[in-house]
């Protein structure tokens, strides 16, 4: 059986329009080797919600759908501070109680928190409400900063685009770097960040020169993944010192070059053990880091099982035997 198939978008009156359409995007996008989703936007009362935005959306599907589904997202809705009724809070609990994900996008951790499905569990959403959602909801162990965190049965998100991110990240887990990865490239979208990446940044960067020799190496790295990579290196490369590289590489991505360099080497090395039958080594070497053995340690330290295991858990190559 897949992971998840049914994915019900709770939306009540207000709900973002925005948030909407990132579930829509990514779970009831189409095409080659993508998961057939049954996606379905849901609400108290089937028929038109008002939206942040003034403009209706119209959800076809009830509670009954909600309290059904395999993955359950909650959406951000402008009158947030008013939980939701007990006949939603009671649909959440019992989609928790069969098993199924829960997912809350920005300001949508409040219905999961008033359900008690955060209690005992750390969460974080929009920076700019997390305070209220600690106050509110002592039992949480709230994280302003970080972009989504994923506690197994419940994940949460922060605000606004961050949804793109809880949602590929939600898809990677379960069916794998290839889906999430084809996702991302129809909508522009980075394939992975880090759910402890910043929410924000403390200063924009500015616009000049410097911010497109800092693309131009950026681009260069994911083209030459097999090389040694130190940061002097790509300081070089940006004609910068490796103290401002470091620090104008902070600003425009909220993370260190190791760190960035790192992910981007495994996010690539799980496409590869996905999509291709080339030994273990072979990836290794292809994505820099040069032996299986450093290769496992950082697919566990990162991804929790060893290539192996996730290789015979997400490959799309046919399985011996299979008939077309």
């Amino acid at each position: 059986m897949p992971p998840f198939v049914t994915v019900a978008a709770y939306a009540p009156p207000g709900a973002g329009m925005l948030a909407a359409g990132i579930a829509a995007e990514v779970f009831d996008a189409r095409g080659p080797g993508l998961p057939a989703f049954d996606f379905a936007l849901c609400t108290d009362r089937p028929g038109p919600v008002r939206t942040d935005t003034g403009l209706p959306l119209v959800a076809e599907h009830g509670l009954d759908r909600l309290a059904a589904a395999d993955l359950v997202i909650t959406l951000p809705w402008a009158d947030f501070r008013t939980p939701p009724g007990p006949a939603v809070l009671d649909a959440l609990a019992a989609a928790r109680e069969r098993g199924a994900l829960l997912a809350g996008h920005c300001v949508g951790a409040f219905a999961l928190a008033a359900a008690g499905l955060l209690d005992g569990r750390r969460a974080t959403t929009h920076w700019r409400f997390a305070a209220l959602l600690a106050e509110r909801y002592p039992a949480v162990t709230v994280e302003p900063e970080a972009l989504y965190i994923d506690e197994g049965q419940v994940i949460t998100g922060a605000g606004a685009a961050a949804g793109f991110d809880l949602c590929l990240h939600l898809l990677r887990r379960e069916y794998g770097a290839a889906a999430a990865n084809t996702i991302a490239r129809d909508l522009v979208l980075p394939s992975h960040r880090d759910g402890g990446q910043a929410q924000y940044l403390a200063t924009p960067v500015p616009q000049d020169c410097q911010d497109e020799r800092l693309a131009e190496v950026l681009d260069w790295a994911r083209a030459h993944l097999h090389e040694p990579m130190p940061v002097a290196e790509l300081a070089r490369r940006a004609l910068m010192s490796r103290r401002s590289f470091a620090r104008r590489f902070a600003a425009a991505t909220g993370t260190t070059p190791h760190a960035w360099v790192l992910g981007l080497r495994v996010s690539r090395a799980e496409e590869l053990l996905e999509t291709t039958e080339l030994p273990v080594d072979e990836v290794a070497r292809l994505v820099g880091f040069g032996s299986a053995a450093v290769l496992r340690a950082q697919f566990v330290r990162r991804r929790g099982v060893p290539p192996r295991s996730y290789r015979r858990s997400f490959t799309r190559l046919p399985r011996p035997g299979a008939t077309a």
